[in-house]
């Protein structure tokens, strides 16, 4: 049976390893862009040229979350060394240091542990979760942001193979990353540098924020073939009036609306009426997108190269079309793209499932 995007294992591919991106390029706007166009041509490009791509009167959509440095590492009271990653807020809207967490070992953290991370900042243990997690409270007299400032370390993607250093404090970041809450990078925005930016201004193109915070589940490929029994994790968003009346005006006025990121289209797609208007407000969504998928709010989207068997692959090939997803992916394996998050991107220009 020839593979349609219907089976998780129709999202399989062949990396050579020394394709992983480990560190990212020398400047963010030197990677490299591979377009799919509409006339479904392929063209390659340098990420700065995507100013060229880009017409006045479009909207261009970002999320400003902020990688939080939620890694930490610490020990128990007896000296046991023991790792900690805060997920996510377990009490939103209430008290900001109960974080569910995952942590290691975790045989030895069970609910009535301590674990020590720095002079002003321990862990408590509270409870078990559904998969293995735990909840946590920060035993702190700061901020969380404050607490995880000094012995936090940044949660880069396990598939890099290697610990964190100084550089990508900055580097997996997005330049214009403002609400503290992710626990990885919107990736497709690394790419954007100032320059970038304001030359895109300078075009008279305008530039509207959204917030999805990014959770753990992004790293973990789908195990059910059958794509109806995948759960999605839940990720918090916000879609804040300017933005919602940003896209309906350019759509009303025959402009494009350009997501960067696939983090950017679920929060699009997640908050719209009836009527496919794109409005604000905020929650939580569990949107999965795969094929088929009519996609009512975004007409172009800019993302990374995803690693296999992942909903942001099946996300991907439900707006370009899985057989033209699949080409691409083949096409930046034979042309020596760099993939995931530090890799390189893709634009795709009009996509094959939206409206």
């Amino acid at each position: 049976m020839r593979p349609d995007g219907s089976r998780t294992s129709d999202y399989e591919y062949d990396l050579p390893p020394d394709r992983i991106a480990r560190y990212p390029a020398g400047r963010r706007d030197e990677s490299r862009l591979l377009v799919l166009t509409e006339g479904g041509d392929l063209r390659h490009f340098t990420f700065a040229q995507i100013v060229e791509l880009i017409d006045p009167g479009d909207v261009l959509v970002v999320n400003e979350s902020r990688v939080l440095p939620a890694r930490l590492l610490g020990h128990k009271p007896t000296g046991a060394p023991s790792e900690v990653l805060l997920v996510r807020p377990a009490d939103v809207g209430g008290d900001p240091l109960l974080w569910e967490a995952l942590v290691r070992p975790g045989s030895k953290l069970k609910p009535g542990r301590r674990v020590v991370v720095a002079d002003d900042l321990s862990i408590e243990i509270l409870d078990s979760t559904q998969g293995g997690g735990r909840v946590v409270r920060l035993v702190t007299d700061h901020t969380v942001e404050e607490a995880l400032e000094r012995p936090g370390h940044t949660p880069l993607p396990p598939y890099l193979g290697r610990e964190d250093e100084p550089l990508d404090r900055e580097r997996y970041q997005t330049v214009y990353a403002r609400e503290p809450g992710s626990v990885a990078a919107p990736t497709a925005g690394l790419h954007f540098t100032s320059e970038v930016l304001s030359a895109l201004d300078a075009k008279g193109v305008a530039t509207a924020t959204v917030t999805l915070h990014v959770g753990i589940g992004t790293f973990r490929p789908v195990e059910a073939d059958d794509l109806s029994n995948h759960e999605m994790h839940e990720e918090w968003y916000h879609v804040p009036e300017a933005t919602s009346a940003a896209v309906n005006e350019t759509r009303a006025n025959g402009g494009r609306v350009w997501a960067v990121g696939t983090t950017s289209i679920r929060t699009l797609e997640s908050s719209i009426d009836s009527a496919g208007r794109s409005i604000s407000g905020a929650g939580t969504t569990d949107l999965f997108v795969r094929p088929p998928h009519d996609f009512r709010v975004v007409d172009c989207l800019l993302t990374n190269f995803h690693l296999p068997r992942s909903t942001l692959l099946m996300l991907v090939a439900a707006f370009a079309g899985y057989e033209r997803t699949m080409a691409a992916y083949r096409d930046a394996i034979r042309g020596e793209y760099r993939f995931y998050s530090y890799g390189d991107a893709m634009a795709v220009v009009g996509g094959a499932g939206s409206s």
